[in-house]
């Protein structure tokens, strides 16, 4: 069934939650999510609260239903006793807030002038105290996108909650290490219009976070929620992305979901799902609102000084886009492999190392090879350290071998077998002229591609194919 999302009244908005390096935001544990044994465990069972409408939130009361016990545990290298709620918040991580100021002016957003700590009534247990802290930092941004402006109407600063590890009919075991973190929230206006689209905004705003020093990197690190609805459908909201590629998929499964339920006369309600792996979606609670949020007593709120803001304004990161264009076009390196030279961090110092090779060739050697050697040979082309690259390396800046002996010297230290130099020393341009004119006699009336396969299987690893088929075009009509 092809999809016309106009006609559906397909409306899409993101939430992007993405941790932060440093400190957590109400203590001075370190942001590390340890994996040591854990020497801190705590029990608890929650009970949702009133929150400032005078009502109990319809998630919450869905949660408290359940009667769960909750187990913490936690490692004293990265977890205090603001964690297992038995002090209260300290001051508010300025470093943290700093780099949420940074992250909205790029994105274009009105920053508050005072920022006020809010309670968010949380009772699945994972947040000990049954709230998550959170602040509103800036509004009414954008960014621009290839089908028109999508507005950012909020951008957060929350406390990250703890991680599940384990859960039964009866109880819920945590992890408190996670808890805690900074976490900046990113919402969109709806103006997404299609599945495609909704992967290329969440792609640029994760661009725009990865510009600013202070963001953490790697799996886990950030997630993307996405809200969905069509007309006579119901608000949805989808949790547990695994990463962009899923986005579009999820949400075309999700607008079919809702588009079949009108189509048999169901009366959709708003609820919160989450993205299986199938790219299915599945019931997680109903959608909560507006009455579990109350304010933070605990905290003071924090004034946002105007000299400060401009200062901050001035000296604005350059996105990561605009990097990645002049680092291509500093090196000679294009698009996508100069976006991930740029993420390797000993890559400058490799480009003054090995001079007489060339960024592209090194980049080469770092990035797509390893991918070759996976694809072609499947081979964990992960086992490869630092130090295996830099011999192969020199060998080839030293003109002991060619580029096209890169590979096979990878693949042998995967292996872990010896190399002996002498199969691949590079072969002169005398002895190739040489060895084609007498290919060609010995052989005469062949095409040029057979030519070039002789030479190939005979100096594989040992000359440059391109320098070979310029040999030919010369002998060869």
């Amino acid at each position: 069934m092809e999809l016309n999302y106009q006609e559906l009244g397909f409306k899409c908005g993101l939430e992007i939650h993405q941790q932060l390096e440093g400190k957590k935001l109400f203590c001075n544990c370190p942001t590390l999510n340890s994996d040591k044994e854990a020497d801190i465990k705590v029990e608890r069972k929650l009970k949702a609260v009133i929150g400032e409408t005078g009502e109990i939130d319809i998630a919450a009361q869905h949660e408290m239903s359940k009667n769960k016990k909750f187990i913490y545990e936690g490692s004293s290298e990265d977890v205090c006793i603001v964690e297992t709620d038995d002090e209260p918040p300290h001051e508010l991580n300025r470093q943290a807030l700093e780099i949420v100021l940074q992250v909205a002016l790029l994105l274009n957003a009105r920053i508050v002038d005072e920022i006020q700590i809010m309670r968010k009534t949380v009772v699945d247990g994972s947040n000990v105290s049954g709230f998550q802290r959170t602040a509103l930092i800036a509004m009414d941004g954008f960014i621009e996108s290839s089908l028109g402006k999508i507005s950012i109407p909020l951008i957060c600063l929350e406390e990250e909650s703890a991680q599940k590890i384990e859960e039964t009919k009866d109880f819920v075991r945590y992890r408190l290490d996670r808890l805690g973190i900074p976490l900046i929230e990113i919402a969109t206006g709806t103006e997404i219009k299609n599945p495609e689209h909704a992967k290329e905004v969440a792609a640029h705003i994760g661009m725009v976070l990865r510009s600013v020093e202070g963001v953490k990197r790697g799996l886990g690190t950030i997630r993307q929620d996405v809200n969905i609805s069509i007309t006579d459908g119901a608000r949805t909201e989808i949790k547990g992305f695994q990463d962009l590629r899923s986005i579009p998929k999820v949400i075309e499964y999700e607008v079919k979901r809702q588009y079949d339920s009108i189509a048999k006369g169901k009366k959709l309600q708003k609820e919160v799902r989450k993205a299986e792996q199938d790219f299915t979606t599945s019931f997680l609670r109903p959608m909560p609102g507006a009455h579990r949020l109350y304010p933070e007593t605990d905290c003071m709120p924090v004034r946002i000084d105007k000299t400060y803001l401009e200062k901050l304004r001035k000296n604005l990161p350059k996105l990561l886009a605009h990097k990645i264009e002049d680092f291509g076009k500093k090196h000679g390196i294009p698009g996508q492999l100069a976006k991930e030279a740029i993420e390797y961090e000993n890559f400058e110092n490799l480009v003054k190392k090995f001079s007489k090779i060339g960024p592209l060739a090194i980049a080469n050697a770092l990035i797509n090879i390893p991918k070759e050697i996976k694809t072609r040979f499947n081979l964990d082309s992960s086992v490869l350290a630092e130090k295996d690259f830099e011999e192969i390396l020199t060998y080839l800046n030293d003109g002991k071998i060619s580029k096209e002996a890169v590979i096979e010297l990878l693949i042998k230290k995967i292996k872990n077998e010896k190399i002996d130099l002498i199969h691949f020393e590079s072969v002169s341009d005398e002895e190739l002229e040489n060895e084609i004119k007498t290919i060609i006699s010995e052989k005469p009336s062949l095409n040029i591609g057979a030519y070039m396969g002789l030479v190939m299987a005979k100096h594989r690893g040992k000359v440059e194919g391109k320098k070979i088929m310029e040999m030919l075009k010369k002998y060869v009509k």
